[in-house]
């Protein structure tokens, strides 16, 4: 059975930087055909796919904020991190991480998810 959890400050300052980690468990992030994705929902909306790393490193972005974040992964550790500089109060959701079977935008393992609220 897989398992993600996702790690990281559950409050940022605006401008600053948001960082966040998923660990894996039950699996490796580098087994083929396996894409690892960082997903949110700000409060009262829906889901937003922010953008996947896949099994092979590549990484992929949604347009939006495609210029404010970076994700990347630490195989020796088989976690995955997100980043996404200069935050706003708009950036405020929960994160999740999730495993995306053969990159189709299908998730068949969540994290539970974590709240990251920007705030002064």
């Amino acid at each position: 059975q897989v398992q993600l959890q996702e790690s990281g400050p559950g409050l940022v300052k605006p401008s600053q930087t948001l960082s966040l980690t998923c660990t894996v468990s039950g699996g490796s992030i580098t087994t083929s055909y396996y894409f690892w994705s960082w997903i949110r929902q700000p409060p009262g909306k829906g889901l937003e796919w922010m953008g996947a790393i896949g099994y092979e490193g590549s990484v992929y972005y949604s347009p939006f904020p495609k210029s404010r974040t970076s994700i990347s992964r630490d195989t020796s550790k088989n976690q995955f991190s997100l980043q996404l500089s200069s935050v706003t109060p708009e950036d405020t959701a929960v994160y999740y991480c999730a495993r995306d079977p053969m990159g189709t935008g299908g998730m068949d393992f969540w994290g539970k998810g974590t709240l990251v609220t920007v705030s002064s």
